[in-house]
């Protein structure tokens, strides 16, 4: 954690979240909280986790960065 009142602090979740309202939330209307919790759902763990590429993991998805993460760290041990 950082001291309070770093500009820094949040950045990453600010980040995330406005990335997440402009790909997923305003592209929606929903009518029921089901239908929304099911569209967020399918983003994050279909789309975000999966297939999104980040900057911060070196332009891999985290699920991709996890495998070859795992794998280097077998190669350690």
């Amino acid at each position: 954690m950082s001291k309070k009142g770093d500009c820094y602090d949040n950045a990453l979740m600010e980040s995330f979240f406005g990335t997440f309202k402009e790909e997923c939330v305003e592209r929606h209307t929903f009518k029921t909280r089901s239908e929304a919790r099911q569209v967020i759902f399918e983003y994050l763990e279909v789309f975000y986790n999966r297939q999104q590429k980040h900057s911060s993991l070196g332009y891999v998805s985290p699920a991709n960065y996890e495998k070859m993460k795992g794998k280097i760290d077998h190669k350690k041990t």
